[in-house]
């Protein structure tokens, strides 16, 4: 059976937060009834109050957490951690939404828009003139490199990069000829052309160790394009290798931050999952750190990898 793709934690989290008042306002729901009002399965209901179970206000001892009574099939919420009463934001906080929502508009690709920027028009208006008090927003990776490579692009100059290449987990120089900065899920990017790849590159601001600002002219060729980076930097193809791995509950997560060709459900408590990578030193690596959750099923080259990477670390222990 394939399974729909996975919701995110996003998702799950707005669906927590509204679990609760349609509970209050439905005491002794059937658990059938209430999962089929909300759109999932008695199963994915059945875990969101287990996790409700844990939630409350800080403190989180006796009297802290939200409760819930079962009767046979039925639920109801005998505590709501004060969940029904109006949010009321301090003067930090407000501005600290404000700031987060500002940035969320700005950010390229960001689904939901619309949404976001409703939300940021009722805090703004909450907020009055507070609303508008300076405010400098720092966007990960360096600020002052990140300021210096901006500057280079301007200048249209080329760049010489000492940079950490994280899916062979190796550090080289090369010379590229600058295109322009892109800010994707938070993190900023230099775009340029790789004179050592001949291709349009993307390299994280926070993994270039060093650059030197050359005096040439950048002169990306008429073949280098800017890319769509809409749905994220990482774009799978069909000439990518595809790693099969079986996955255990405690792992599923990767479905969420990584671009899934397809996730089966094997069994209860195993899923199928097909993704595509840009090389299989990454995928080797990728899976050590997963452990003994996730096991490899194609390709044998990879399994044999993991194995003896697996093996070769015993052995050191051992020693």
């Amino acid at each position: 059976m394939t399974v729909p793709a996975p919701r995110t934690s996003t998702d799950r989290l707005g669906r927590l937060l509204n679990l609760v008042p349609y509970l209050l306002s439905r005491p002794g729901i059937r658990i059938a009834a209430a999962a089929a009002d909300l759109g999932i399965t008695e199963r994915q209901l059945r875990e969101d109050l287990e996790l409700l179970w844990v939630c409350g206000l800080p403190g989180y001892g006796p009297g802290d957490l939200i409760d819930l009574a079962f009767d046979g099939d039925r639920v109801t919420v005998t505590y709501d951690a004060g969940i029904d009463r109006p949010l009321r934001l301090t003067p930090d906080e407000a501005l600290a939404l404000v700031v987060a929502l500002r940035m969320l508009a700005e950010t390229p690709g960001m689904a939901n828009r619309d949404a976001i920027q409703r939300a940021l028009a009722k805090i703004e208006n909450a907020a009055g003139d507070l609303a508008d008090a300076p405010v400098a927003v720092r966007i990960p990776g360096n600020d002052d490199r990140l300021s210096t490579i901006r500057g280079v692009v301007e200048r249209r100059h080329a760049l010489r990069l000492t940079y950490y290449t994280a899916t062979r987990d190796e550090i080289t120089v090369r010379v590229v000829d600058p295109m322009r900065v892109v800010l994707v899920a938070g993190r900023a990017y230099l775009e340029a052309w790789c004179r050592r790849a001949e291709a349009v590159r993307r390299f994280r601001v926070d993994r270039i160790d060093g650059f030197v600002e050359l005096a040439e002219p950048a002169a990306p060729p008429p073949q280098a394009a800017l890319a769509d980076v809409q749905d994220g930097i990482f774009q799978p193809t069909a000439d990518l290798p595809l790693v099969v791995l079986r996955v255990g509950r405690s792992s599923r997560w990767i479905t969420e931050y990584y671009p899934c060709q397809q996730v089966r459900e094997e069994s209860p408590d195993a899923w199928l999952v097909s993704l595509r990578v840009t090389d299989l030193t990454w995928a080797r690596r990728f899976v050590l750190g997963l452990g003994p959750d996730v096991t490899v099923v194609s390709p044998p080259a990879l399994a044999r990898e993991v194995t003896a990477q697996a093996e070769r670390a015993l052995a050191a222990y051992g020693q």
